[in-house]
């Protein structure tokens, strides 16, 4: 790929997150404070889920959408109570679920039980070791709003939601 227009395409990418002046920012994200960052990141994932499943497929996206909204909204939680720093969860997915445990926004049994779910799923679906299904795809949904709703009304934050209809 050396030298091809795979190559140009690769320095355009690297230069459009170097040189980050005059770039359009996404609406609504905006914002200084990292924890609504993360809040509002959920929202667009779960709204971008909610539309490509409303258009009748994209499982996999749907799912993948549907597991990282799970992660931002549980972010949120611990970085708006000040339990992490933005880069202690930064690479590594399910960490976010031990996290939660220790400050008791859910039992460790539940956060094992996403762990698995994580594990098992998400990366066979992902890497496309078994094909994604309609079911999945709602259930994934239902999980990543039921998660984002909990985690609003346990921080007792739901105006900061930006979701364009309240999961």
């Amino acid at each position: 790929m050396d030298g091809s227009y795979v190559e140009t395409a690769l320095t355009d990418a690297e230069n459009a997150f170097q040189d980050t002046r005059g770039h359009t920012a996404e609406s609504g994200l905006a914002v200084t404070d990292s924890a609504l960052v993360q809040l509002r990141k959920a929202c667009r994932l779960l709204e971008a889920a909610r539309t490509l499943r409303e258009r009748n497929g994209y499982y996999t996206v749907v799912i993948e959408a549907s597991f990282v909204a799970v992660e931002r909204s549980l972010q949120f939680y611990l970085l708006d109570r000040g339990h992490v720093s933005a880069e202690d969860l930064r690479y590594e997915h399910t960490r976010v679920y031990r996290h939660a445990t220790t400050v008791n926004l859910f039992s460790e049994a539940f956060a094992d039980r996403l762990t698995q779910l994580w594990q098992q799923n998400r990366a066979e679906v992902y890497y496309r070791e078994t094909v994604a299904s309609a079911e999945q795809a709602d259930a994934m949904v239902a999980l990543a709003e039921a998660v984002h709703r909990y985690v609003l009304e346990y921080a007792s934050l739901e105006h900061d939601c930006v979701c364009s209809s309240n999961p």
